[in-house]
């Protein structure tokens, strides 16, 4: 063990559950990484943004932060913008970055700006004409919150007549609903690391959900659901969606890592983004620790290395624009 490392790093804050209605998962997200760093010698703390005050963060005078937390006040801008105004250097991406991800439809905008593929999408209201969504994309379809994680809130439609009660379903979560072109293929994700400004995708991950669905319980708590690493891809298909995801990390100026999900359609082998992650699950059954397995980067390396990439947002301190 380097304890000159964990010197270093002084007292680190990991931050957990919170108030999202991801709570559950990042309590154990948070859990693991805290007993990570504490097997490596730093003098880690947690720290429940759920239950406890920006006030008592400040108090608790740490010198970085790690962000385990998922979901809104978390993953949404919320939480860097008060450690910003702490002065407190965080894990992952700065404000801005976090708050775009957040947000499916606007990441989609963007990615759609250079041409990125991503399903098609239709904003719904409770106005919506159920029949012309159905005929725009086709079914089957998903509905989905905007802004949600972990797939919370979402559906599968297969009829016209269920499309009400998927968007009455997503509106729990999320003022801001829309529907999304189904893409019938493989399930995919693909993590991004980036510890000094580098952005390096890993190895991608291939998810096999019993009945192809991969829902909130098969995500964290089936031992049903497989997961392959490597992916099987072919090395040029395989670089293709690194490539793609990459693009897709900058263009929404993210940094230290995430995770994009994608589906690789059967009919063509064509791959659509669907989502960028900027606060990544770190549970036992999180994809971005394997990912990193596979690249040679053990669980507990990997909480040190983005400890250690932990920064302030440089758009705000010093002018640059993103990585």
């Amino acid at each position: 063990m380097n304890n000159n490392r964990a010197e270093k790093l002084g007292k680190v804050g990991v931050l957990l559950g919170g108030r999202s209605a991801e709570r559950e998962i990042s309590l154990n997200s948070g859990n693991g990484v805290l007993n990570a760093l504490l097997r490596k010698g730093v003098n880690a703390v947690p720290f429940d943004t759920g239950r406890r005050t920006l006030a008592e963060l400040a108090a608790e005078k740490v010198d970085r932060v790690f962000i385990a937390l998922h979901g809104r006040y978390g993953e949404d801008g919320s939480i860097q913008g008060a450690l910003e105004q702490l002065d407190i250097p965080y894990t992952g991406s700065g404000v801005m970055a976090s708050s775009l991800a957040m947000d499916k439809v606007m990441t989609k905008r963007i990615w759609l700006s250079e041409a990125l593929p991503t399903p098609r999408h239709i904003a719904l209201s409770p106005q919506s004409d159920w029949g012309a969504v159905a005929a725009e994309l086709g079914l089957p379809l998903i509905v989905k919150p905007a802004h949600e994680g972990s797939t919370l809130g979402l559906t599968r439609v297969k009829t016209i007549d269920a499309l009400p009660e998927a968007y009455t379903l997503a509106a729990r979560y999320d003022a801001s609903v829309f529907a999304e072109e189904f893409i019938d293929g493989m399930e995919l994700t693909c993590a991004v690391l980036d510890i000094r400004g580098q952005p390096q995708a890993l190895p991608l991950v291939r998810i096999i959900a019993p009945g192809a669905n991969y829902d909130y319980q098969n995500k964290y708590f089936s031992d049903e659901t497989q997961y392959l690493c490597p992916s099987g891809l072919d090395a040029s298909a395989e670089k293709q969606i690194q490539e793609y995801t990459l693009q897709a990390y900058r263009l929404l100026g993210c940094r230290g890592w995430g995770r994009a999900d994608i589906m690789l359609r059967a009919s063509d082998g064509k791959p659509f983004l669907l989502e960028m992650n900027t606060s990544p699950g770190m549970t036992d059954h999180s994809l971005v620790p394997m990912a990193a397995r596979a690249a040679g980067i053990d669980y507990e390396e990997l909480c040190m290395m983005l400890l250690e990439a932990a920064t302030l947002d440089q758009m705000q301190h010093d002018g640059s624009t993103g990585n």
